[in-house]
């Protein structure tokens, strides 16, 4: 497990399977970070998990809404700038994706208009391997991403590449939760407590890694294609705290 911190986060191991990563109170402007992974100075490729694969851990936060982003599970590590792994250059690609994912306003996380793109949510992403052309020709466009037509073309665009799946839940996050993802290579099982929250299809490919984390980052992409991104002020520290984490071949 490797730490990974901005702007005065901190990741504070309590025992060997238990931590508390921390993010300081602060004005918008500037990013905070605390996360954990397990991918760190490896190519995608190289990533270390492949179905059939359970992660389960116990966790609770600080508040029941934390401005930014807060989660754990499974992903590519997508939206990264490009990192030069030894011989390897990772370079962004489209996310593919297991995990639960909490995610206050006006963060708009999702590409299709009848999922939710902020709260509590489970969500799968799964994406081609390598970008295909009409993507990669498209890149010219970014810059023009800013202005509304342009953003709802790029965003029916992704979507009949990036498929995804995704479902709502009430809890009180400040409680001991138990969170399990359930990933095989036909589907992916989400359990909460003990109980099954949604069986889904739509599962990411892998290699993926794991990534546990918090921060005040926000990005939005919502139907009326308003881009928005940037750092929320946070006006008291926030922290997650998790135990028992297992993972491994399920």
């Amino acid at each position: 497990m490797r730490e990974h911190v901005r702007g005065g986060g901190k990741v504070i191991q309590k025992e060997p399977s238990a931590w508390r990563l921390e993010i300081p109170s602060g004005p918008s402007g500037k990013y905070h970070l605390a996360q954990l992974d397990d991918y760190g100075g490896l190519s995608r490729r190289s990533f270390p998990w492949t179905p059939p694969f359970n992660l389960s851990l116990r966790a609770r936060a600080s508040a029941k809404v934390i401005p930014g982003t807060w989660g754990v599970g499974l992903w590519n590590d997508p939206f990264g700038t490009a990192l030069v792994q030894g011989s390897e250059v990772r370079f962004p690609t489209l996310p593919n994706t297991a995990w639960f994912f909490f995610a206050s306003p006006p963060n708009y996380l999702s590409l299709r208009d009848d999922l939710p793109g902020n709260g509590q949510m489970a969500a799968t992403f799964r994406s081609p391997g390598k970008l295909p052309p009409i993507l990669i020709v498209s890149i010219p466009l970014l810059p023009m991403i800013i202005l509304p037509p342009v953003a709802r073309w790029m965003r029916r665009l992704a979507r009949r590449y990036v498929h995804q799946d995704t479902v709502e839940f009430g809890l009180d996050p400040t409680e001991w939760h138990k969170y399990e993802i359930d990933w095989r290579p036909d589907g992916v099982g989400f359990l909460l407590d003990g109980q099954v929250l949604k069986e889904m299809k739509i599962h990411p490919r892998g290699p993926l890694g794991l990534v546990i984390w918090i921060d005040n980052q926000y990005a939005s992409l919502p139907p009326d294609g308003h881009l928005g991104y940037g750092t929320l002020a946070n006006d008291q520290p926030a922290w997650l705290e998790l135990e028992d984490l297992n993972l491994g071949s399920a």
